[in-house]
């Protein structure tokens, strides 16, 4: 392995059984600093499941998660707050709050005397800042997303866990958070992201950890685990990728 290589987060052989199904199998991942890491999979696959281990708000039944040296186990919730930022499938802001006070939020759990720095920082990285007066719940869904990303930017962690970040948005809005969301690793962030399009996934992750009915099936490079025949294997579908220069797309036929 190589020395210079950091590893920012690490779970090993991790199970979630819930009543008589098991929804993960002895699943092992690594994330480094730097690095997006892809977690792919049909719907059931358990690809949320994992994800909210990796958070520390679900218990496995077997198996470790540890960043560095300390074991997850081991950090209460003001802890894990200053190690990992999570972005779940759905935003709810059920009250008037500004864009402003939506990224606000994401100072909550570790308020310092740099929190207005940090928020300003965070909103201009997505574009937000001209908006910060308006209401998050006036905002088209491209718009939300990107003030939801700015909020957990804010928090100022090392790891971001994204739940499905692209699955509401157009192809448009997609690129542009993707875009945000790569700017980010390449300037040493380290990303965990569940993705339901393969192409986003293609197109932007440094790894890919696919899954199929709990079981870890492939973890690599797009390009060595998103084969026709793997990917035609565990969505139980057909589906061809075509290379062309610059250019790898997954199409289901």
């Amino acid at each position: 392995m190589n020395q210079n290589i950091r590893s920012i987060i690490e779970c090993k052989n991790i199970s979630v059984i819930r009543g008589l199904k098991t929804i993960l199998d002895d699943v092992s991942l690594q994330a480094n600093q730097g690095e997006l890491v892809a977690i792919l999979g049909p719907n059931g696959a358990g690809k949320s499941t994992l994800l909210g281990v990796l958070a520390g708000d679900l218990a496995p039944d077997t198996g470790t998660v540890s960043f560095g040296n300390d074991q997850i186990t081991s950090l209460n919730k003001s802890d894990l707050a200053s190690r990992r930022a999570v972005l779940p499938q759905q935003v709810t802001v059920s009250f008037p709050f500004s864009v402003e006070e939506v990224v606000e939020m994401g100072r909550g759990p570790k308020s310092t005397s740099a929190d207005q720095e940090l928020i300003e920082m965070a909103m201009k990285r997505v574009d937000v800042l001209e908006m910060r007066n308006r209401l998050y719940r006036s905002l088209s869904i491209g718009e939300q997303a990107r003030v939801s990303m700015a909020r957990i930017l804010a928090q100022d962690t090392q790891l971001l866990l994204l739940d499905e970040p692209t699955a509401v948005l157009d192809i448009g809005q997609q690129e542009k958070l993707m875009r945000i969301v790569r700017s980010l690793v390449d300037d040493g962030r380290t990303v965990i992201a569940v993705f339901h399009d393969l192409n986003v996934a293609m197109s932007f992750a440094d790894r890919v950890v696919l899954l199929q009915k709990g079981k870890q099936v492939a973890d690599g490079s797009p390009r060595e685990t998103m084969t026709a025949e793997t990917l035609s294997s565990i969505y139980e579908h057909k589906i061809d990728v075509a290379t062309r220069p610059k250019l790898v797309s997954c199409e289901r036929t």
